[in-house]
This record gives C-alpha cells, structure tokens and sequence, in this order.
C-alpha cells in the first residue's frame, strides 16, 4: 500500500480553525525562528522573555509599543479594510510615503499656531493619501487592472519620488537626505515620557470608527457583502465601482495619517528610511487581524512590540537585528499556509497498489 495525499474543498472553515489560525502562525514563526537562536548558541526563551515580557512592562518600553503600534495599526486598516471587500491594497508603504511628504511640506512653510497647525497637517496628509490610494481603486474599478500590480508599482514611485525631494526642494541644510526639523508647534508633544506622544490616542478613536463603519453602516456591510460574494452582490444591487474606489481611499487617507504621525510625533523631520516598511509589515497585520478590527490592533501591538523590542535585544542579547525581519517573514509564510489551509482539507488515504489490487499478480487481496 502507498500513501495519497487528498486535497479537497471546503465548504466552509470551522471556527476554531478561524480563530486558532492567527495564534497558531505567531507561533510556528516563533518556533522556527528559535532555530537561528539555538544555532548562535542563543536561549530563544530568553530572548522572547525580554522580547514579549520583560521590554513592554516598562513604562518607557511600553511606550515605544505604542508608539510603534500606532503607524503600523493605521497601516494595517488601510490594508484591511480593501481586503474586506476582496481587494489587496499592497501600496501602504506609498501612500504613507504620500501624506509624510505632504504633511511635512505643511510644517515647513506654514506658520500657524500649534492648535491649527496639527491638524491641517493631518487633514493634508491624509487627503493626499486618500487620493494617491484611489488610483489604483480607480483602475481596478474602471479598466479590471490588477490592483496588486498598480499599488506596488505606485509605492516605489513615491519612495522614489520622496528620495528626489529630500535631496533638493526639501533637503535641509545639513547636507543629507533629510529636512529641516519640523518647528516646535509641528511636533506631537509628549505625555507621561518623552517616548510617547498625543497622537497614540488615535489609535482607539480610529479603532472605535473603523469598527462602526464595518459592522454598522451601510457602506460596511456592502464592503463585506462584496468581499464575501462580488456576484451577488452585484445582482442586488451594490455598486462594486464606488465601494471598490470608496476601500482604497479611506485606506490611503489612513495610510497618509500614520505617516505624518511617524514623522511629527517620532523623529521630527522627514527622512528617507523614516518608515522601516510599516507599509509593507501591513500586510501581515491585515492577514492576522482579517476576522475584526480588535483583531487587527492586537497584530498592530504584536508586530509593535517585535519591531520597539528588536533593538533592545540586539544590545542585551547579542541577538543579530535581522532576527526581526525573520520572524515577520516567517509570520507571513505561516500566514499564507494557514490561509490555504482554511480553504482547503487536507487528508492522506492509503492506496493499493496494482499488485494488491489484482491477486492473479501474485499479490494478496
């Protein structure tokens, strides 16, 4: 007898698959990431310890989570939310890239008072990243272009593009790649310790809105009904062309706004690597966090809590800083498997042979 690996269909995904899957894929990455450790003569307990337990109890760590957390949430609902109505908007890193730009413009050569100069950064970043995002809605919408392709290809043009300005209409007199410092009534002021900043409170207002609008609203349950079934969605009714656009811009309007936060509540001045691939870690927010909203803000601090972590670890644990990028990687191919895995049921039967099958061959029945 021989072994046959059946794959079949199915029909529907058990719920404890839906629910264990996300854990499940945090630790498997987990796991295999320990291999590295163990070769460097590293105890990965150790390592996770400082990493998950010992970093984020301090006050002052548990306020770069926080920090951190915030872009990568936003990130990750503006990659989330054109999932829910089947679309992948991989093009957040860009529109990030957009409203940093934008808004930092804002800081730079307007002169308003703190109360109004925040905000308007925040409104022009986020409008900016509203309309960089509908591009790439817009063509799927109008002319079926692959929306992967359009927003990937749109996110090296505004890092590209980005890189242009700092080294000429908006590079700073220092001579690198970068601004002048943003004035001080650009800047997100601090609250408790100077690592953590007022823009950290958008993270549950937005959550809070984010969750009204997709399971309260109208447009949310169309975005969901799309997303569950385009056909007959269709036949009742429900526009794919402006939900389709409507996604990606409010995706590019969050986007824009965790750039600027980055820029005006972290590091005070745009620079080219401001973003170590917020836009890009969204995706595998978005995929661990696709059953809700909550969900996606508990990937948004899990992936905060790695990327606050990884420099603390470098220096106390000699634990190389591309340790991080494994484990996102690593995440992501868990994530995948686990995707296919809800889709798809996996079984081994065994199969007679010929010789079995037929007893005039000399075998047995």
């Amino acid at each position: 007898m021989s072994p046959e690996l059946v794959v079949k269909n199915r029909t529907e995904v058990p719920p404890w698959l839906a629910y264990a899957a996300p854990l499940g894929t945090i630790l498997a990455a987990l796991l295999v990431a320990s291999v590295p450790l163990l070769w460097l003569n590293i105890n990965p307990i150790s390592v996770y310890w400082e990493l998950f337990i010992s970093q984020p109890s301090t006050v002052s760590g548990f306020a770069d989570v926080l920090t951190t957390a915030l872009p990568l949430f936003l990130a990750g609902l503006a990659v989330y939310l054109p999932l829910k109505a089947g679309l992948w908007n991989i093009g957040a890193e860009g529109q990030l890239f957009v409203g940093a730009v934008v808004g930092t413009a804002i800081a730079l050569y307007v002169e308003l008072p703190a109360l109004l100069l925040v905000p308007l950064m925040m409104v022009a970043a986020g409008t900016a990243g509203a309309l960089y995002g509908a591009i790439p809605g817009y063509l799927r919408a109008e002319h079926d272009v692959n929306e992967i392709i359009s927003s990937l290809m749109l996110t090296f043009t505004a890092t590209t593009f980005t890189g242009y300005l700092l080294r000429g209409p908006l590079q700073g007199s220092s001579g690198q790649s970068a601004t002048e410092r943003l004035p001080d009534a650009a800047q997100l002021p601090s609250v408790l310790t100077p690592r953590l900043h007022v823009g950290v409170g958008l993270i549950l207002i937005i959550a809070a809105v984010s969750y009204i609008l997709l399971n309260h609203t109208r447009l949310g349950y169309e975005i969901v009904f799309i997303g569950s079934n385009p056909a007959a969605a269709m036949q009742a009714g429900i526009s794919t062309y402006t939900t389709y656009i409507t996604v990606f811009v409010i995706g590019g309007l969050l986007a824009g706004v965790a750039g600027i936060v980055e820029v005006a509540g972290v590091h005070g001045r745009l620079f080219e690597d401001f973003s170590p691939g917020y836009g890009f870690t969204a995706v595998a927010i978005a995929l661990l966090g696709r059953n809700g909203v909550g969900q996606v803000l508990l990937a948004a601090l899990f992936f905060g809590v790695l990327t606050a972590g990884g420099t603390t670890i470098a220096v106390t644990q000699n634990v190389p800083s591309a340790l991080i990028d494994v484990i996102v990687a690593l995440t992501i191919l868990f994530l995948l498997t686990a995707e296919y895995l809800k889709d798809h049921h996996i079984s081994v039967r065994w199969r007679r042979s010929d010789a079995e099958a037929d007893p005039q061959t000399g075998g047995s029945p």
